[in-house]
């Protein structure tokens, strides 16, 4: 005779088989929260036989979240060694962060399923599963073995529960309990929520701690004087009357995300422009606690601040303020957005004077490209000499990061950049800054190229003088005609965009800014059927601006769609028909990865 447990989960799977063969809605022998998920996974189109999920290797293995998590982690995975146990710490976004498995055989499935750090497990891409439901529905879930929307999952059961922030209830992440199906498995939910309550108080502890150290900062400042201040925290914002009267919360927001690009240099300054179209002056420091990074201490100067306004020098209108907005052309280089302008102004003037610059800015922004040409425009007959942090040489041959830096020829009109700053560790950052020194210390200009600040090896912030900060290509959006033009010509004369295409590229958030642009159209010049760039000569991934990370699968799913697509003008029944899919699946991928093709004519 079967047992309780065999027959529900074989009932289960019969309901859940007939939901997904027809149009009804679940048979009510399934669980409330089980159906409305069931509901959700298949509007959205998830998969029942593979689990295809986003894949996201580099994120903050020191967030807040993750060193709460580490030492109630470290409990469990030592009560749970050897048992047919995870447990498992996503993010609010179902984003995994990290995981501490019992069991080979056990950690081995997951690795297949891909529930395993770096991998997004939000209902949305999985279907039904603890993490996905426990953050759909913001309460703590258990979802059994068949209950699975997805059939790679269907010899597992979890629990989950959301992890908030105690100090705004906030969801900040989701614990997860999952085991092979069996007699206990219903007894999981007591533990996932007792360890999401232990990382809650973990958190709230440092949440006490940054606040404590923000408050102090904030305190400091203030009391010397009435310039506008703003100290933001994760949890906590402090703004005195001269800040709290100008700005909004969209604002604390843009300075917040401006402040996380920033360095720690003594001159760290940067201009950011306001929701409401105004400019401010930003002047940042990070605060750090007992805990860790707390937030940043700002001092903000408006264009009409009291202390301005009587010196026709900086005031409004003033012959210094027309400067810094007009275009700075570079040899080599378009644009004339305002930030684009704010940062080749000072990349140029560190460049004639000499001063140490640190420089901030996604990848393929053209840190290196500004470098060059500011360099070429003091006269320098030598281009800068370029040094990779991560992949250092000297003479051609492999050495050490100190070696390859002594190596570089110095002295007055010469310029040195250390790319990857970052990737510098601990142990090689004394050497590394003594070198530094030394180069400058013969004339030579330095600089330092890195993604984000906080990167920075304390020994090497010393090195700086200034920090700037490159903006990424979708916060220069109205530059695009112009470094496509720009592009194009290094690619030949007379190839040019047709006029729907430009609209085409600005719906794209080029993640890969600058470098990313120049590839797809030297891919389209290069296989384009007459003088200039049609739409169809674009690269597959610019038909799809999704707002999410696709893995390689998908990557090349869609690309292979929009190609067909393409070859059949839009027509939609033929390209099921070539690629031997269903119309209907067709416009449901279309849906899933954002693809938009021109109207046929």
């Amino acid at each position: 005779m079967l047992s309780d447990s065999t027959e529900r989960d074989r009932t289960i799977a019969r309901a859940r088989l007939q939901f997904l063969t027809n149009a009804d809605p679940p048979a009510a022998i399934v669980p409330e929260g089980i159906r409305n998920s069931w509901q959700r996974s298949k509007y959205l189109g998830v998969g029942t036989d593979e689990v295809v999920v986003p894949y996201q290797p580099d994120y903050d293995r020191e967030s807040r979240l993750v060193r709460a998590a580490r030492p109630v982690l470290d409990r469990l995975e030592q009560a749970l060694a050897g048992s047919d146990a995870c447990v498992i710490v996503t993010d609010r976004k179902g984003w995994v962060r990290d995981r501490r498995v019992g069991e080979k055989r056990l950690s081995a499935h997951l690795d297949r399923v891909h529930l395993a750090p770096g991998f997004n497990y939000a209902e949305e891409f999985v279907g039904t599963n603890g993490i996905g439901v426990a953050l759909e529905e913001r309460r703590p879930n258990v979802v059994l073995g068949t209950e699975h929307f997805n059939e790679r999952l269907q010899n597992v059961s979890c629990a989950a529960a959301p992890i908030r922030n105690s100090v705004t209830g906030r969801v900040e992440g989701a614990m997860n309990l999952t085991c092979w199906n069996g007699p206990a498995r219903t007894l999981m939910t007591a533990l996932v929520q007792e360890a999401a309550s232990d990382i809650e108080r973990m958190m709230y502890e440092f949440s006490t701690s940054h606040q404590r150290a923000l408050l102090e900062a904030f305190q400091q400042v203030t009391h010397y004087g009435d310039r506008p201040v703003l100290c933001l925290g994760q949890d906590l914002v402090l703004a005195n009357s001269a800040a709290s009267a100008r700005l909004t919360g969209d604002d604390h927001r843009l300075l917040q995300e401006a402040a996380a690009e920033l360095g720690h240099a003594p001159r760290t300054r940067k201009q950011v422009q306001l929701t409401g179209g105004e400019t401010v002056l930003m002047r940042c420091r990070q605060v750090d606690s007992s805990a860790g990074a707390a937030g940043y201490l700002l001092e903000l100067a408006f264009a009409d601040h009291p202390a301005d306004q009587g010196d026709p020098r900086t005031g409004p209108g003033s012959r210094q303020e027309q400067v810094t907005t007009r275009p700075w052309p570079l040899p080599g280089l378009a644009g004339t957005d305002p930030a684009w302008n704010t940062v080749s102004r000072t990349v140029s003037r560190c460049a004639r004077e000499g001063t140490p610059l640190l420089l901030h800015g996604e990848s393929g922004t053209g840190k290196s490209a500004l470098v060059r040409a500011t360099h070429a425009l003091t006269g320098a007959a030598s281009a800068p000499v370029i040094v990779d942090a991560m992949a250092p040489r000297a003479a051609d041959a492999e050495s050490d990061l100190p070696t390859a830096l002594l190596a570089v020829p110095t002295g007055p009109a010469r310029a040195l950049v250390l790319r990857n700053v970052d990737a510098v560790t601990p142990e090689q950052g004394p050497a590394v800054a003594r070198a530094l020194d030394a180069a400058a210390a013969q004339g030579t200009w330095i600089v330092g190229t890195l993604h984000r600040a906080p990167g920075v090896p304390e020994p090497l912030r010393r090195c700086f003088v200034e920090a700037a900060t490159v903006p990424a290509l979708r916060h220069r959006l109205a530059d695009l005609p112009a470094l496509v033009d720009c592009l194009l010509q290094r690619m030949g004369a007379g190839i040019e965009c047709a006029p729907e295409v430009l609209p085409l590229l600005r719906r794209h958030d080029w993640p890969g800014n600058i470098r990313q642009l120049s590839l797809a159209l030297s891919e389209a010049a290069a296989g384009r059927r007459t003088y200039r760039i049609e739409l169809r000569d674009l690269p597959p991934s610019l038909h799809s601006p999704g707002s999410r990370s696709l893995s390689a699968w998908e990557a090349s799913e869609r690309d292979t769609l929009v190609q067909a697509l393409l070859e059949v003008d839009g027509n939609k029944l033929l390209a099921a028909q070539r690629l031997g899919i269903s119309r209907t699946t067709i416009y449901r991928k279309m849906r899933a990865y954002g693809i938009t093709l021109p109207a046929r004519h």
